[in-house]
């Protein structure tokens, strides 16, 4: 028994076991840097609005608050407080064990989870509409595809969960997953690309090469990769493809830790520390 069970990851192969072992790693390095940006969400915009000091919110994104549009800043504010608590509480809905073990906690929490998103879609919609986005035209159309779509990715999730047609919820919350890391992804990759290389491409009223590729890169391409996730389930794979994709994750996870640690000592950390007193 105990042979046979030691002996599994060498019969499954290398390339199996490293592409376990990458995409934990992965998954624990991405939830990590996600919850210490909703951690910061909470501890920096959503407590400026307890603290009736909304205009914190300019220091970090000139002309954000602006009291004399105040269905946008309601929209912001729900926008910023629903969106932290997915990031938040994300991965969790997707556990099999917690589904498997407790499954009316994944019911109750996963109806939070969809409503949330749901206003976090409708909240950022609001505040496009109502404002528009710093970057003009392009980032409006990108920053409001994104808002329709996480709209959309928690109505179907809802929709199929409550008709049971459990494989089509399935796939529409990682779908909604996907869309909801979002918002964490845009800024990791703007730190990434300005450690790597510096300002180019990129202008302070983002309307560069780069800030408008930018505007639908944080969200497409994690799509894309939701789709082939959901149909590639039971498919097989070559071993030299499992060792390339491992390599790859691997590669994104130290990246990702990399700028976690920047944003993390520069940015996210002083108003955590701040908001515990510490």
């Amino acid at each position: 028994m105990m042979s046979s069970i030691a002996g599994d990851p060498l019969r499954r192969g290398a390339g199996t076991l490293l592409l376990g072992l990458s995409g934990r790693l992965l998954v624990a390095v991405a939830w990590t840097s996600a919850a210490l940006f909703g951690a910061y969400v909470l501890a920096f915009y959503v407590a400026a609005i307890g603290d009736g000091d909304m205009q914190r919110w300019n220091q970090t994104l000139p002309g954000l608050y602006a009291p004399e549009t105040p269905l946008a800043l309601i929209g912001m504010g729900a926008h910023f407080l629903t969106g932290a608590l997915l990031l938040l509480a994300g991965p969790v809905q997707l556990m099999a064990g917690i589904r498997r073990r407790f499954p009316a906690f994944h019911r109750w929490t996963g109806r939070a989870y969809v409503l949330a998103a749901f206003v976090t879609g409708i909240g950022g919609l609001a505040f496009i509409l109502v404002r528009g986005t710093v970057g003009g035209w392009p980032m409006d159309v990108g920053f409001g595809l994104y808002g329709v779509l996480v709209t959309l990715a928690a109505v179907e999730t809802f929709r199929h969960a409550r008709t049971r047609r459990l494989d089509r919820h399935r796939a529409w919350a990682i779908r909604l997953f996907a869309l909801v890391v979002g918002s964490w992804l845009y800024r990791m990759d703007y730190g990434i690309w300005l450690m790597l290389m510096g300002r180019l491409g990129h202008s302070n009223d983002f309307t560069g090469p780069f800030d408008i590729v930018m505007a639908f890169f944080f969200y497409l391409p994690n799509l894309m990769v939701a789709e082939v996730f959901i149909r590639a389930r039971g498919l097989m794979v070559p071993g030299g493809v499992r060792l390339l994709a491992a390599a790859g994750l691997a590669a994104t996870a130290a990246l990702l830790t990399i700028g976690t640690y920047y944003f993390t000592k520069f940015y996210w950390g002083p108003p955590i520390l701040a908001t515990l007193g510490l």
